[in-house]
């Protein structure tokens, strides 16, 4: 074999092609994505890429070069857990998501399909070079591959969410019919960037009886479709100025990325401090783009809370005795924050713990 190159060389090379990736971080030359998000300790390294469904374009942005580029991709690369569809019996749905690990519109998806115990094999995408979903001309996560008798590929956390669940109720129409019920508008951002919509994807696509089965009130519906809005289009602004808040918890979020990244050392380095630094000032951007207060704190408590009394006190889920789409949705959102100072405070400072355990729970339980 080759002799080693010498451990200076190493460690030249490593330097370089790590401020090759921070060249890219430069604040000025940041935007913000139309939709923010974050999760678990990396929680918005992948917010300068995310869009409405969960992915999005930009110029890489800060954590997404790092943290999304290289930590989170070889983490990732370890998987959450795989759901084998080669398991499933014959004629059943056969499931493969692409995603990123800690994006919340991707969490939503999973919660939803771990909840409805449908098995799913996941594939990680590298946020930079997306080679993985080279495929598609749609360009973001989640994507989801669904096969009932003929291949289909599905877009958009809400869109996948709603299809599938309309496929688990409705036996009038195939998966192909129903994807069909939910087509991309396009329309332009403020930015002037062209992108897609779905109008309707918040609706279910089912008959008469069949919508009386699965919401015996009007209430119950226009309820669920409102808070599964209101998660998508609220909640995830929440993450990223809540976890990047402090230049301590940015480089808590970015030494979670490194460690798990298995990073050299220099790599690592420049990884997490120059990461840490960049998506700091990212966050302060998204504050102002989002008009969130001072202490961004307490826009995370005053919405969860805003949530919770919507259950009442006289429900364990919003759906009643168990979770409906909208609790899937925001329990999606909030759990990529699981092990970071964010998350702590929101379960000290809110009343929103009794509920998180009960989800935790009885999505533990549909996947055993």
């Amino acid at each position: 074999p080759p002799a080693p190159a010498p451990r200076r060389a190493g460690k030249m090379a490593a330097a370089g092609r790590a401020w090759r990736v921070a060249a890219l971080l430069s604040p000025w030359r940041l935007r913000a994505p139309r939709r923010a998000y974050g999760g678990a300790a990396a929680a918005a390294a992948t917010a300068a890429v995310a869009g409405r469904g969960g992915g999005g374009r930009l110029l890489l942005g800060a954590a997404f070069a790092l943290g999304g580029g290289a930590g989170l991709y070889l983490a990732a690369r370890q998987r959450l857990r795989e759901h084998s569809a080669a398991e499933l019996p014959a004629g059943r749905l056969q499931l493969t998501l692409y995603q990123y690990k800690t994006c919340p519109f991707c969490s939503k998806v999973r919660a939803f399909l771990d909840y409805h115990g449908l098995p799913y094999e996941i594939v990680e995408v590298n946020p930079i070079m997306r080679k993985e979903i080279k495929f598609s001309s749609y360009r973001k996560v989640p994507i989801l591959l669904a096969n009932a008798g003929s291949p289909l590929q599905l877009n958009d956390s809400s869109v996948i969410i709603s299809a599938i669940k309309t496929y688990l109720i409705s036996k009038r129409n195939s998966l192909e019919e129903i994807v069909s019920f939910y087509p991309p508008m396009k329309t332009v951002t403020e930015q002037g960037k062209e992108v897609f919509e779905y109008g309707n994807k918040y609706w279910l696509m089912l008959d008469e009886k069949e919508t009386k089965q699965v919401y015996p009130v009007k209430e119950v519906r226009v309820e669920e479709m409102k808070w599964r809005k209101w998660a998508d289009d609220w909640l995830v602004h929440l993450i990223s100025p809540n976890v990047y808040r402090t230049p301590r918890e940015a480089l808590a979020s970015f030494d979670y990325i490194v460690r798990e990244g298995k990073f050299g050392t220099v790599e690592g380095f420049f990884a997490k401090y120059m990461g840490a630094v960049a998506m700091f000032f990212v966050s302060k951007r998204l504050k102002k783009r989002h008009h969130l207060q001072d202490n961004v704190r307490e826009d995370l408590y005053e919405a969860v809370n805003e949530w919770v009394k919507a259950i009442g006190k006289h429900r364990l889920f919003m759906g009643g005795n168990q979770p409906n789409l909208a609790d899937l949705a925001v329990y999606g959102v909030l759990r990529v924050m699981e092990g970071l100072e964010a998350f702590d405070d929101m379960m000290v400072h809110t009343k929103i713990q009794p509920w998180y355990q009960r989800m935790e729970e009885v999505i533990q339980k549909a996947e055993a």
